[in-house]
C-alpha cells in the first residue's frame, strides 16, 4: 500500500514499506524511473519472503510523488532520499541504488555514513549529468541548452528526456568522482557489459576511485542497463544477502 511522507519544501514523497528485521534495505531508483520497476518490486518480494525490513520510494517528480519532473535536479532527489532515510528507517540500512540511484546512494553514504550498513549498486551512474549528458552534447546542443534552458534527449524507454540547464549546473555541486570517496562498509557494484546507457568503464572507474576494504565489482557479460532478467535479479538478491551475512 502506497503511503506518503511530507518531504523537503512540502513535496509529498510516495513510498511502500515492508516491516521486518533489520538492518533494512532501501531501494533508490533511477532517472525518470519509479518504485514500480522490476528491480524494486523484486526486492520487496524478496523482503517479504525473508522477513526483512524494506522500503522503496519515488523521488519528487517521479511516479506518485509530487512535483513536475522537469523542475527537479540531483540535489532535490538527494534531499528526498535523505528525508526518507531519516524519517522512515531506523539504524544503518543497506542501500541498493540503480543507475542514478547509485549516484544518490553514494551521496547519501558521503552525507550520512552512520546510517549506511552496506551498499549495492546496479549500473551506477555517478556524475552522469556531467560525464554523460553534458559530455555528449555537441557545441550547438550546449549553446541551445544554455540559451533556452532545456533540450530534448532521445530515450530507449519512451518519450525523450527533457534535460534542463538547472539539472546540469546543479549536478556539478554533487559530483563524487572528483573528490575522495571513502566507503567504510561492504560494497558490491553490479554492471552489465551490454549497457548502452552506462558504460562498463564507469563501473571500473568507480571501483578504482572509491576507497574501502570490502569492495567488489561483478561484470555480467551481455546484461543491459535494465539488469532485470531473472538471472540478474538473482544476482541482486545474492549481493544483498552476502552483505547481510557480512554485517
Amino acid at each position: 500500500m502506497t503511503e506518503f511522507l511530507e518531504g523537503p519544501q512540502g513535496r509529498r514523497i510516495a513510498y511502500n514499506r515492508v516491516e521486518g528485521a533489520g538492518p533494512g534495505v532501501l531501494f533508490l531508483g533511477g532517472f525518470k524511473s519509479d518504485m514500480q520497476g522490476t528491480k524494486a518490486v523484486f526486492l520487496e518480494e524478496w523482503a517479504r519472503a525473508t522477513g526483512r525490513n524494506f522500503l522503496r520510494f519515488d523521488y519528487s517528480g517521479h511516479g506518485e510523488s509530487d512535483g513536475p519532473f522537469e523542475e527537479g535536479a540531483i540535489g532535490d532527489w538527494l534531499a528526498d532520499a535523505q528525508a526518507v532515510l531519516s524519517a522512515l528507517t531506523e539504524g544503518p540500512q543497506i542501500l541498493v541504488g540503480s543507475s542514478m540511484g547509485g549516484w544518490i546512494s553514494l551521496l547519501l553514504a558521503r552525507a550520512m555514513p552512520e546510517r549506511v550498513a552496506g551498499l549495492v549498486t546496479i549500473a551506477a551512474a555517478p556524475d552522469f549529468t556531467e560525464r554523460g549528458f553534458w559530455a555528449e552534447f555537441s557545441d550547438l546542443e550546449r549553446a541551445k541548452l544554455l540559451r533556452e534552458g532545456r533540450i530534448l534527449r532521445p530515450s530507449d524507454y519512451g518519450e525523450p528526456y527533457v534535460i534542463t540547464r538547472r539539472l546540469i549546473e546543479e549536478g556539478r555541486a554533487h559530483l563524487v568522482m572528483e573528490a575522495p570517496l571513502p566507503l567504510s562498509f561492504p560494497v558490491r557494484f553490479l554492471q552489465g557489459t551490454a549497457d548502452r546507457d552506462v558504460p562498463a568503464s564507469w563501473a571500473t572507474d568507480l571501483l578504482g576511485h572509491a576507497q574501502g576494504l570490502d569492495m567488489r565489482l561483478l561484470l555480467v557479460k551481455g546484461a543491459d542497463h535494465r539488469f532485470s532478467t531473472p538471472e540478474c535479479l538473482g544476482l541482486i538478491g545474492e549481493a544483498v544477502e552476502e552483505l547481510l551475512e557480512r554485517i
